[in-house]
């Protein structure tokens, strides 16, 4: 198989994250894409025709594209667990959740990087920040009991959500007024395959 990944990306992180997790990481050959919609540079194209990654290609079938789909496949391939039967609504809505928080996170990356300072609009930026407070207040007084017990896909994606705030967006301070969830992504920070995927670029 062949990962299309980029080290900056929370949701390229995911599935680093799952391969580790789940024993199958020397079975992916990792290869760098970069690009924008207003220039997809690296991006697997021919793969996804959306141009965005990460994007997994694999001998048996068509290439899988989006975080969740890639994730889903890597968990069942190898048996995983991180879709607990018991539990899968719940993981799945805060897996959606923490890939929401990292939406609205890039989409207040690309708005500098992307439009020219004329163009750039702060309210919209403030918008997307609203976004991600709304998620993190709900997970706070809602979902820290999901967060407890064996890894789920909902907790490898919202570590990798906190990540990235900490990564792009550290002086907007998520932890404020969270204690329990600071406390909780101090602890997954401290997975073998977290500290390895740690964002870069």
């Amino acid at each position: 198989m062949q990962l299309y990944d980029n080290p900056a990306s929370p949701f390229c992180r995911k599935v680093r994250v799952v391969l580790i997790e789940t024993g199958q990481i020397d079975a992916v050959e990792v290869l760098p894409a970069a690009g924008t919609a207003l220039d997809p540079g690296q991006m697997p194209l021919a793969e996804n025709p959306l141009g965005k990654i990460p994007v997994l290609t694999r001998p048996e079938g068509p290439a899988l594209h989006d975080s969740r789909v890639i994730c889903r496949y890597l968990d069942a391939r190898a048996g995983g667990g991180l879709y607990p039967e018991s539990r899968l609504w719940e993981v799945l809505t805060l897996e959606a959740t923490a890939d929401g928080i990292m939406d609205a996170a890039v989409l207040m990356v690309y708005e500098t990087r992307c439009r020219p300072e004329a163009e750039r609009s702060a309210p919209w930026v403030e918008g997307q920040w609203d976004r991600v407070t709304r998620a993190l207040d709900a997970i706070e007084a809602r979902w820290i009991s999901q967060l407890a017990g064996p890894l789920t896909m909902g907790q490898i994606a919202l570590g990798c959500a906190l990540g990235y705030l900490d990564f792009r967006h550290g002086a907007c301070d998520w932890r404020q007024g969270r204690e329990s969830l600071a406390a909780w992504e101090a602890g997954i920070a401290r997975r073998p395959a977290m500290e390895q995927t740690a964002p870069g670029g």
